[in-house]
């Protein structure tokens, strides 16, 4: 049951998956640390809860800052009592088109998706390791499954992400401390606003937010949404290269 998460952590929580996730726990009973740059956005996600009946505590930090983001949470997790549940959620995507690539672009990508993702992770797990309880999610993607066309940096990123949670999750086997990998397709959000190309199976946000809440709580090591993407995600590691190479491109 939900409840049973009594203190949550989840970055990127100004807006989109992250700010749905934050507002989904609250109302069931959990204290939320809510993580982000935006101040305002983050004090506007309080005030929403607080009017729900729920406690959302506002957190600017800014994760591509490791080692401060590392400290907060860890003093976070001190000051509470332990955090049951922590979300690696923030993250950005950025072109990456190898005929035009900009490193900045790339090293953008790097600093949220791979640096400020692990520093979350790795600032809960001793407590959670100690405690013998607790529940790690990162926000993964579906590209983290194959390289898609301009999305070099994103794709990687992502697949990064998921082999670390995967590598946790294997380590952790024998402890009560869950690890779960979070798989969105494509979710309407800030992130996919601007995007120049059809995206298949596009989702709103709430039964996004809602399937991979319960998803969470079923402590499910890895969940793809929606669902269309489930049976793709299953072969995709089968196509030839050739052939992928061909349908990756016709995807953009």
């Amino acid at each position: 049951m939900a409840d049973r998460y009594e203190n949550a952590l989840i970055t990127g929580a100004s807006s989109g998956i992250g700010r749905g996730l934050a507002v989904w726990f609250a109302r069931r009973g959990t204290r939320v640390w809510a993580c982000g740059r935006r101040e305002a956005e983050l004090a506007a996600l309080r005030d929403e809860a607080a009017r729900a009946g729920g406690r959302v505590e506002a957190v600017p930090m800014d994760v591509t800052r490791a080692k401060e983001t590392i400290d907060r949470i860890r003093e976070i997790d001190r000051g509470c009592g332990g955090l049951d549940l922590v979300i690696a959620n923030a993250g950005v995507g950025l072109d990456s088109s190898a005929k035009k690539i900009k490193w900045e672009n790339v090293e953008k990508m790097i600093a949220v998706n791979v640096t400020g993702a692990s520093a979350t992770l790795v600032a809960a797990l001793p407590g959670m390791v100690e405690r013998d309880r607790g529940h790690l999610v990162g926000i993964s993607s579906i590209a983290a499954y194959r390289g898609l066309s301009r999305m070099a940096g994103y794709c990687a990123s992502k697949a990064y992400l998921a082999m670390f949670l995967e590598s946790l999750r294997v380590d952790l086997k024998r402890t009560k401390v869950k690890v779960s990998a979070i798989h969105p397709g494509y979710v309407k959000s800030e992130m996919t606003a601007n995007n120049p190309f059809k995206m298949p199976f596009l989702m709103e946000t709430d039964p996004a937010v809602e399937g991979i809440g319960r998803a969470i709580i079923r402590e499910v090591s890895e969940f793809i949404i929606p669902w269309q993407w489930r049976p793709a995600m299953s072969v995709l590691k089968l196509i030839p290269n050739a052939a992928w190479d061909v349908a990756a491109r016709r995807l953009r």
